[in-house]
């Protein structure tokens, strides 16, 4: 009886103890906590180090944008005349110059234009050799006076009437050489109409086809606009807005070319879309040789002229640890280096604004961190 007691005593013992050895090694580990580093003298020749001091920077805004032609310079052209479209003459992104047909147009306007305007034409004529004819019997005393007076009123109104058919003519984009034609007295084998562009630059936007019927003054036909200047519309983060400022030089560059090119910041919008929380800014960017082409997707880099300042460090002092967060090297009064996570805010060139982890003073090492953070590893 007393061995069977004892022998339970010793199996409870021996399952007591080994729990409580089971306890210990699952218990968790201390946090490592990374030492200092000291080098030798022939070891700190390797390391520079730089002094942190608070200095005034202008920002430079990175943001993302897509280009659109300027509105500014740019014309949507209302069909002039009414009728059928007969034939497109340019397509998208064709150049054109100031006065080029654009598109031809089976018009009956155009042509009661032209006959209204050879109408006027001849009975002008006959008036002023109706009102010559008068003024020369008056002076041989063959009529009365106010027959003559009533001559010259009818031959200036007929000049009138010749001048309101020409401003139509003028206004439907007719070619001066019908219009000279006409004048000339001579046949015009096929009259139709033509759309013409009013201004220089690129076709844009096409909203005809052929076949299609005009409304004269309203059927919107195409978009024509100077390509040689556009826009950029920059989508600034809401948090940047307040460092962005009407008048602030930008830089643009894209994907197919590594040329920058330069603008300025023309308009910020007052309002923050609510999906990206982003703010449009409208750059207006000089495009000489047609680099940026419209709904292009772009790079802008705004310089912000509000001064402000900060901890600044080289981009040389940043290293990364394991878990991808910045951390620098500080130099330690006992001749150490300590390694210090540091808060990254905005970059300036080759540097980087620090808005937490240092001080102004404090020496971090700028040339050399690679080779401290392999000394500290080991």
């Amino acid at each position: 009886m007393r061995a069977s007691v004892a022998a339970l005593w010793l199996a409870a013992t021996v399952t007591a103890a080994g729990c409580s050895n089971k306890s210990d090694d699952g218990a968790p580990a201390a946090s490592i906590t990374p030492t200092n580093v000291t080098l030798t003298p022939d070891q700190r020749k390797h390391v520079r180090l730089a002094t942190v001091a608070r200095s005034a920077y202008q920002r430079t805004i990175e943001a993302t944008g897509s280009v659109d032609f300027n509105n500014e310079q740019a014309t949507a052209v209302l069909a002039p005349i009414s009728g059928p479209v007969s034939q497109l003459l340019v397509d998208i992104g064709d150049r054109v110059k100031k006065g080029d047909p654009l598109a031809l147009v089976d018009s009956p306007d155009f042509a009661a234009a032209i006959s209204a305007y050879r109408k006027a034409l001849t009975t002008a004529h006959t008036a002023h050799r109706l009102a010559d004819l008068e003024k020369d019997l008056v002076e041989h005393q063959g009529i009365a006076k106010r027959e003559e007076d009533q001559a010259q009123a009818d031959a200036a109104n007929a000049d009138a009437d010749v001048d309101a058919a020409l401003k139509a003519l003028v206004s439907l984009n007719v070619d001066p050489k019908i219009i000279k034609a006409v004048e000339q007295g001579q046949p015009i084998a096929h009259i139709g109409g033509v759309i013409r562009s009013p201004i220089a630059g690129t076709v844009v936007d096409r909203q005809i086809t052929p076949g299609q019927l005009l409304q004269a003054g309203t059927t919107p036909t195409f978009t024509v606009a100077d390509m040689s200047h556009v826009w950029v519309m920059a989508q600034v983060a809401d948090s940047d807005v307040a460092s962005v400022s009407v008048g602030d030089s930008a830089e643009v560059t894209t994907s197919a070319d590594a040329k920058r090119l330069t603008g300025t910041v023309t308009k910020i919008s007052a309002l923050v879309n609510a999906d990206t929380r982003l703010v449009p800014a409208r750059v207006v960017v000089d495009n000489p040789q047609g680099l940026l082409k419209k709904q292009a997707y772009v790079g802008v880099q705004i310089h912000s002229r509000q001064a402000t300042s900060g901890l600044l460090v080289p981009v040389s002092a940043l290293l990364r640890d394991d878990e991808n967060l910045p951390f620098v090297y500080v130099a330690q009064s006992d001749g150490s280096f300590a390694r210090r996570p540091v808060t990254l805010g905005y970059r300036t060139g080759d540097q980087f604004d620090i808005p937490a982890g240092l001080k102004a003073g404090e020496q971090v090492v700028v040339d050399g961190g690679i080779f401290v953070q392999f000394m500290q590893n080991q």
